[in-house]
């Protein structure tokens, strides 16, 4: 384990994989992620074994080894921990952000506040753009933060995985029971930050191309044939507002993706040489 320390004084934990020469590559996780998911873990050893990257995974604020900033919930900090890590790391990185780790990885290519940033991945970032599908409450917040500063986060695991994500809420009742629920609650304060990133952008109103006119850079949208319509047409969306993305669904993928399925697209399209 690494670590740095923000401007701001947050400790950033990160582990860096050395693969090779074809650059360097943050991966940046979602809601209940952190540095030492399995999946993250196996993702960043790919990445660096057959795609000759250096791969930094790293701790979101209020996750795994990293330090919190309690009741202070902004994306905008989030993109300054991103913008201290790439220059503590070399001083230029592409960003792959999973799930709401998508959403800001996307946000933070797209504020010209992070220099350094080459290219972007965005697997499945939940944009909830229409009523067609599950909408989030524009007021979670306030229930979430309250749980939260009760330290009630089997509540918060509960509250985030059927109010925020959607999900239904016997398959959460029937978690608490396997060997997940453990990391699901140590994580789960962390859950305000991810909120902070997507709450604006999971109103079922369409994405807007003016939003997002400074994300430049190369961005690769990844989404699963086996996810539910939400995150396919969020994929769709967001690479149509885009001024230089495109867009690949993998048939066999879900959003709880295999890995092996994940890293060929992502580990070409990082090294240079994806044609799709």
């Amino acid at each position: 384990m690494e670590s740095i320390t923000t401007p701001a004084g947050i400790t950033l934990a990160f582990d860096r994989y050395v693969g090779g020469d074809a650059g360097t590559v943050i991966l940046v996780g979602g809601a209940f992620s952190y540095r030492k998911f399995p999946k993250m873990v196996e993702l960043a050893q790919k990445l660096a074994d057959e795609y000759r990257l250096t791969v930094i995974n790293y701790d979101r604020r209020g996750r795994g080894d990293s330090s919190d900033s309690p009741g202070v919930y902004d994306v905008e900090n989030e993109i300054d921990d991103i913008a201290a890590l790439v220059e503590a790391t070399g001083g230029s990185a592409a960003l792959f952000g999973w799930s709401s780790g998508a959403g800001l990885a996307l946000l933070a290519a797209a504020s010209g506040r992070v220099p350094g940033i080459t290219k972007v991945i965005a697997f499945e970032p939940p944009f909830v753009v229409n009523h067609e599908d599950f909408v989030p409450s524009a007021d979670l917040h306030l229930t979430l933060h309250k749980l939260i500063a009760e330290d009630r986060r089997g509540e918060v695991v509960k509250f985030y995985m059927t109010h925020a994500m959607g999900m239904p809420r016997p398959f959460v009742a029937v978690m608490r029971f396997t060997p997940f629920w453990k990391s699901l609650k140590a994580t789960a304060p962390a859950t305000a930050h991810d909120w902070a990133v997507m709450g604006d952008y999971m109103r079922g109103e369409p994405l807007r191309a003016a939003d997002w006119s400074g994300l430049t850079v190369p961005t690769l949208v990844i989404s699963g044939g086996k996810s539910g319509d939400l995150l396919r047409t969020a994929a769709r969306a967001i690479t149509a507002v885009l001024p230089n993305a495109r867009h690949v669904e993998l048939a066999k993928l879900s959003h709880n993706p295999n890995i092996a399925l994940l890293t060929p697209p992502a580990g070409e399209f990082l090294a240079g040489t994806y044609t799709h």
